[in-house]
């Protein structure tokens, strides 16, 4: 089937030349928006990806990253959340006070005002839809409909069983725009299910697409058909629970390239650029509870993997927030890998500018357009940028290569800095040798922090 934008964009390119590397945007007519397909996975490490050597098989995932832009220094934060937060507001969490995980009977929600991607994207004629977890309001009247998604389907809250889709005490949370109600099957294959079907919807309506696929593998609890547990037959795993994990991932990994598949089955392939990112860094293992799913599981004793780098899921070090992810889009992406550190919070106004859509400055964004260095210009304003990190327990900067970390709770409140240019996997703490970069980033800290709660 023959994607007539497609086609149209192929002519433009023939007629007028390849874009300028430095140009960031497109022209504003309907046949230069390319389709934006986001993907995020829950819980996969640094190493839980087959490009990084991993003993999980992604060949799918492998096969992208390996004609895209792998992204070398990926932030995100160490919770779910907040980085669902930071991708569609280009905002940092904690701006909405949205420190950790959204959980229980909590009403919090992402402020119902806030300029999201897809309401930037609706702007320039787009058709926005989610397939998956959207845990930024646990509530109907909250869910993706109310912040510029056309579509949605999925689920609400948190980490939910793969079989009967709902949450770990019970909570009905499956949704189809807003209206709660059962569903059969495994949620990882409903979740590519709606993505293929609103792929092939969009084909039919001839209309740029902004598509956010978000997996909830390999997040616990963890249930897999015995056809993707017998991938791994044969293979040594010290835990029986790294291997479901890792069946987990490939049976995201199969149904990723069933999108893609179905991108190239209807024409959209060649106008449709793709972000894939973990939400955030692997977890150890879920130590499961009676009141928790029912009591139907026992405890994950081995999960994630994010080696070399240290720390886990929930936690600040570089194993927390620093995840594998890439960028596709064949034919105006060449293959490179980019070392310069990016953030999560940078893909609002990157797509938004891609989409011809004028950043308006009372967003208050913290994100930047980061697309030149996805077509090979160095970008200076990365090298120093501020990142930043609010957990409510603990918060750090990066300001250029250093790196502040503080804990507020907890029995060892003492600062760690290091200089992760020479120090990629935090074995030295500076704090105390370093007393002048040490001052220096905590009053950087301190001006971010007063940010926080700016509407």
């Amino acid at each position: 089937m023959l994607n007539i934008r497609s086609v149209l964009w192929g002519i433009v390119i023939a007629v007028v030349g390849p874009i300028a590397a430095s140009d960031s945007t497109f022209a504003a007519d309907a046949v230069a928006k390319p389709n934006i397909l986001v993907i995020l996975s829950d819980d996969q490490g640094w190493m839980d990806i087959g490009y990084h050597g991993s003993d999980v098989k992604t060949p799918q995932l492998d096969k992208l990253a390996k004609a895209g832009v792998r992204l070398d220094q990926h932030y995100v934060y160490p919770t779910c959340s907040p980085t669902r937060a930071g991708l569609l507001t280009g905002r940092y969490a904690s701006r909405f006070d949205i420190h950790a995980p959204i959980a229980g009977v909590s009403e919090q929600a992402l402020p119902r005002d806030t300029v999201t991607l897809p309401r930037a994207l609706k702007q320039a004629g787009y058709f926005t839809a989610i397939s998956g977890k959207w845990h930024l309001g646990l509530r109907p009247e909250v869910g993706p409909n109310a912040y510029g998604f056309d579509s949605a389907y999925g689920y609400l809250h948190g980490q939910i069983d793969p079989y009967t889709h709902r949450y770990k005490y019970g909570d009905q949370t499956w949704h189809r725009d807003g209206k709660l109600f059962r569903e059969e099957g495994h949620y990882t294959d409903l979740v590519t299910n709606e993505a293929v079907r609103v792929v092939e919807q969009a084909a039919k309506d001839d209309k740029p697409f902004f598509l956010y696929v978000a997996y909830g593998v390999p997040h616990h609890p963890l249930d897999e058909p015995e056809e993707w547990l017998a991938k791994y037959d044969g293979e040594t795993f010290e835990d029986k629970w790294r291997k479901i994990f890792a069946a987990s991932l490939t049976h995201m990994d199969d149904g990723i390239g069933r999108i893609v598949e179905t991108l190239e089955k209807t024409g959209q392939r060649e106008n449709t650029v793709i972000l894939f990112s973990s939400d955030n860094g692997g977890q150890n293992g879920y130590g499961a509870s009676a009141r928790e799913y029912e009591g139907r599981y026992e405890p994950h004793t081995t999960l994630g993997n994010n080696k070399p780098l240290r720390g886990w899921k929930t936690q600040l070090a570089e194993g927390g927030i620093r995840v594998p992810a890439f960028v596709n889009w064949p034919g105006k992406l060449e293959p490179r890998v980019v070392e310069q550190p990016l953030n999560i919070v940078d893909w609002q106004p990157t797509f938004a500018q891609l989409a011809g859509v004028t950043i308006d400055d009372a967003w208050k964004l913290d994100g930047l357009d980061v697309w030149p260095a996805l077509v090979g210009k160095r970008i200076e304003q990365l090298d120093d940028r501020t990142q930043y990190w609010n957990t409510g327990s603990a918060v750090a900067v990066r300001v250029g290569s250093w790196k502040l970390l503080e804990r507020r709770r907890g029995n060892d409140p003492a600062p760690e800095l290091f200089d992760l240019s020479k120090d990629p996997h935090e074995k030295e703490n500076l704090a105390a040798s370093q007393p002048k970069k040490l001052a220096e980033l905590r009053a950087v800290l301190a001006a971010e922090i007063a940010r926080d709660g700016e509407r």
